[in-house]
């Protein structure tokens, strides 16, 4: 077991690879951690325990699916070599030989027994909902995402750039053509803070939550089948129409995380990103007292400052 995780921390350091090429793009003092990298294979980096006891799940089963692979391929080999028709011309005529079909069938019973030993108490931590400190319901739509900050009485919804609802009537006699991206879109991309690899990626409104706090999402759909899905956060949860249902997530690293709706949806599927942007706690209050005004026309919440004097 000691050998089985230890080529898994191996593996999983060669995976991280192409992770280390985003480390330099920052977006308004975020470093953009949770994107897809063009050309490359591999997990993207793991900020959350959910999403490293995936990436750990994985590796295990890798190797042992890859022992396993050697193992059969190996035996064939000896087999054809051995006994061939050469080597032993007049065949054999037992049925079955006990040994060997004990060992067939204990083996693969202590394999899968393996295996749910360490899966299951990953499925569990997924699927027991801790008490939330920032509670979010997420509304997929056709093809945008509504959010809901439950407890701060406002929502807003979140299109891609460059979607449809995103166009003034001056974007669009520039020549600019919904999701289809040229001038105009690089200009909303920068003006956004983004740079042309967030195209497809950026929304105009990103979901800001705390680092290090836990964050439940109570998922649902408005029409259609959505999946809210942030893959460094190793989350992916259906949006159901007249059913709510539940992700958690605790986010260990300040960034910019990018993910997909991963239902089939509909003719604009492709184009209906997520942004989720984790702050300090600080940024966080910040950012809440200017959406509170922004969404809701509530007034900022003061906070009194102690004096130890």
């Amino acid at each position: 077991m000691k050998q089985l995780l230890t080529l898994s921390g191996l593996i999983a350091t060669c995976a991280a690879f192409p992770a280390w090429a985003q480390d330099s793009l920052r977006i308004d003092g975020l470093e953009v951690i949770g994107a897809p990298v063009n050309g490359e294979t591999g997990f993207q980096p793991a900020v959350t325990r959910l999403a490293q006891d995936i990436h750990d799940l994985d590796y295990l089963i890798l190797v042992i699916i890859t022992a396993i692979t050697l193992f059969v391929t190996g035996l064939i080999a000896w087999v054809c070599i051995r006994y061939n028709k050469k080597r032993n011309p007049e065949p054999a005529s037992f049925t079955h030989h006990t040994p060997v079909e004990i060992a067939w069938t204990v083996g693969p019973i202590v394999i899968l027994v393996l295996i749910g030993a360490y899966s299951l108490p990953i499925l569990f931590r997924q699927q027991e909902i801790p008490q939330a400190d920032v509670t979010i319901k997420v509304i997929g739509n056709q093809w945008y995402w509504t959010y809901e900050y439950v407890d701060h009485e406002f929502g807003f919804d979140s299109y891609m750039i460059g979607a449809p609802a995103t166009l003034s009537s001056e974007d669009e006699a520039a020549g600019a053509i919904a999701n289809q991206y040229g001038p105009v879109m690089e200009q909303k991309l920068i003006d956004a803070g983004y740079s042309r690899d967030a195209w497809l990626l950026a929304t105009d409104t990103a979901v800001v939550v705390p680092v290090g706090k836990t964050i439940v999402m109570q998922v649902t759909g408005s029409d259609v089948i959505h999946s809210w899905t942030i893959p460094a956060f190793g989350v992916k949860q259906d949006g159901v129409p007249g059913r709510l249902a539940e992700l958690w997530f605790n986010a260990e690293q300040e960034g910019i995380y990018f993910g997909q709706c991963s239902e089939l949806c509909g003719q604009a599927h492709a184009y209906m990103p997520i942004t989720v942007k984790v702050v300090s706690e600080e940024a966080y209050e910040q950012w809440l007292n200017a959406a509170r005004a922004e969404y809701a026309g509530l007034p900022p919440v003061l906070t009194v400052a102690s004096n130890s004097n």
